[in-house]
């Protein structure tokens, strides 16, 4: 089956989260909760994959109205929620999180780092590192040393004052040896992963483990983290906000993600479907 010039249904639908699935206020609506339930009962299996870890999904799965297999902290992680259980992880050894710190800490000293350790359950972080909303009460600070006693899923770094977009591409030029570097957006956040570990690689496991070929999966995405398995997937689709990288890597494009691009393309795909 060649879904480019298909218009079934995919065997396995790969969806991010922030920026594509979620809307207005970052929120789940009801159409597209309704349409990835509908592709669910008519045979597609539906992953959420994402950069955040399994902690920050409890809100998105009670407006989904469903728990979906998660590929959390961009591919590190696989959880089951309906399990509520890790069943793969692929950290970062604490050597090698010791080495990156050190290295961006040397070219830009004024770097904050955030560790993602037990699995992506805890975040320990530097003094000066911004707390949003839910990261309160479940996170814990840290002295530069603690980040790297022990395994590390995510590692993520800021540098307050430096050039967003010049940090993001310093982080690449002087550690990519060593981890997977990444962003979510233009803010200048950096994201670390062990070398190897992509939302593409932990897709592709998954879908082997199905099964399933590259060309009956079907991806949305709208952030350079979402590149590689944009590019892996046989259909792959960009929301209208993506980011650069994530649009040159895509197949196709739908609607933002404020105007439910990832429903409206689904609902079309059911709508043409046998």
């Amino acid at each position: 089956m060649t879904l480019v010039d298909s218009q079934v249904l995919p065997r396995l639908i790969a969806t991010d989260l922030d920026g594509t699935l979620l809307g207005v206020a970052g929120a789940v609506s009801a159409r597209t909760a309704d349409a990835l339930r509908r592709s669910a009962a008519a045979g597609a299996a539906v992953i959420l994959v994402t950069g955040r870890t399994q902690r920050r999904l409890a809100d998105v799965y009670d407006q989904l109205g469903a728990e979906y297999l998660s590929i959390c902290a961009n591919g590190a992680v696989v959880y089951d929620p309906m399990e509520s259980g890790v069943l793969t992880c692929r950290p970062m050894s604490p050597g090698v999180v010791r080495e990156v710190c050190g290295q961006l800490r040397e070219r830009v000293p004024q770097v904050v780092f955030a560790a993602h350790v037990d699995s992506g359950h805890r975040m320990v972080h530097e003094p000066g590192w911004p707390l949003r909303g839910t990261a309160h009460g479940r996170s814990m600070l840290a002295r530069v040393e603690d980040l790297f006693s022990e395994p590390v899923v995510k590692l993520q770094a800021r540098a307050p004052g430096h050039e967003p977009e010049r940090f993001v591409e310093l982080a690449a030029e002087m550690v990519s040896d060593l981890t997977e570097v990444t962003t979510q957006g233009n803010r200048g956040l950096v994201e670390l992963s062990d070398r190897g570990v992509t939302k593409a690689s932990a897709l592709t496991a998954i879908a082997d483990g199905m099964g399933v070929a590259p060309s009956e999966v079907l991806a949305f995405g709208d952030m350079p983290n979402d590149a590689s398995m944009l590019r892996w997937a046989g259909r792959s689709v960009a929301v209208d906000n993506a980011h650069p990288l994530a649009r040159a890597a895509a197949k196709e494009t739908t609607l933002a993600n404020v105007d439910e691009g990832v429903a409206t393309y689904l609902e079309k795909l059911l709508r043409c479907s046998p």
